[in-house]
């Protein structure tokens, strides 16, 4: 097995956690503060399993900025690349949490520390001898984390590595939804792997049935669809091969950071099964099962704690 490392880049934030579920944030008495944001979940979930990773990101000088920066180091996540600023402050998310364990989320983010990351900031040596670079589309926004996002994909493709893409769509976040819907499209072909959620398929694609969706993206120049439903499972799709895996039923807690769970270690399983940028295209069917029984079983491990990092198992 290889053990090169991956990169994420994007928003690390502090999601507030309530200490009540199935009420509206008016009724929340508490919240606990949990280090979160989907590109620092992927690097937890792939750093718990053993793996290297790496996250390129700007905090805010200040108290939530340096816990962020100090529990994803004490997770095993190089923070090398992270930055400071005093120009603005770390984001932060309000969850409130249903009985099922969904969420919805109030964001301090106007701006946050982690959107002023300029491309100029993105070292060309973070991407030595790397396996990786996942992304995802809360900082694809008008300001200049997403032109960073776009340096970083270039030298990830020089350098023969694997571009991830998890739209993982936060609408509240966008005051246009025609230019999300454009936003997303723009960078669809500039990845390997596609994750999408049975929620956003038709958003994004304009299809209800992933089978008519899937000719459109492979159309995009995308080689590997990871289909998330929820409770229903979970498929896989190249261009010559599809799984499918069910999920395990437990009762979740929290569904914080599952979607950014499963990719994480989807991630860590395609390392660990020899799959890279040359061959992803050919990964046949069995290979395609293995990932998504490994990362459901992740999955269906971590919503039964509380938040994101801090719930993903170290081992399957």
């Amino acid at each position: 097995m290889e053990n090169k490392k991956i990169i994420a880049i994007g928003e690390a934030l502090i999601d507030f956690i309530p200490d009540k579920t199935g009420c509206p944030f008016s009724e929340v008495t508490g919240f606990a503060p949990k280090v979160g944001g989907a590109p620092a979940n992927v690097c937890g979930a792939f750093s718990r399993l053993g793996g290297n990773s790496m996250l390129i990101t700007q905090l805010g000088n200040d108290p939530f900025g340096h816990k962020i920066a100090d529990e994803l180091a004490a997770f095993g996540i190089d923070i090398s690349a992270v930055r400071f600023t005093d120009e603005a402050n770390t984001a932060l998310a309000f969850v409130s949490l249903e009985r099922d364990g969904n969420r919805t989320f109030s964001f301090y983010r106007k701006p946050s520390a982690d959107m002023l990351l300029a491309p100029g900031q993105i070292e060309e040596k973070w991407f030595d001898d790397c396996y990786a670079l996942h992304f995802c589309s809360v900082s694809l926004g008008d300001f200049p984390m997403k032109d960073a996002h776009i340096r970083a994909i270039e030298i990830a493709r020089k350098n023969g590595m694997l571009v991830s893409f998890d739209p993982n769509l936060r609408f509240p976040l966008w005051n246009d939804l025609n230019k999300l819907h454009g936003r997303v499209n723009e960078f669809i072909p500039l990845c390997d792997i596609l994750k999408i959620s049975d929620e956003e398929l038709e958003f994004i694609t304009g299809e209800k049935d992933i089978k008519n969706a899937a000719p459109k993206l492979f159309g995009k120049g995308v080689k590997l669809i990871v289909y998330t439903c929820g409770k229903d499972g979970a498929y896989a799709f190249t261009k010559s091969a599809e799984a499918f895996s069910p999920v395990e039923k437990v009762r979740a807690v929290d569904t914080t950071g599952a979607g950014d769970g499963f990719i994480g270690s989807f991630l860590w399983k395609l390392q660990s099964l020899g799959i890279n940028a040359e061959n992803i295209s050919a990964a046949d069917e069995n290979t395609l099962k293995a990932c998504l029984d490994f990362s459901n079983r992740f999955c269906a491990i971590s919503v039964q704690s509380e938040g994101a990092i801090a719930s993903y198992p170290d081992k399957i």
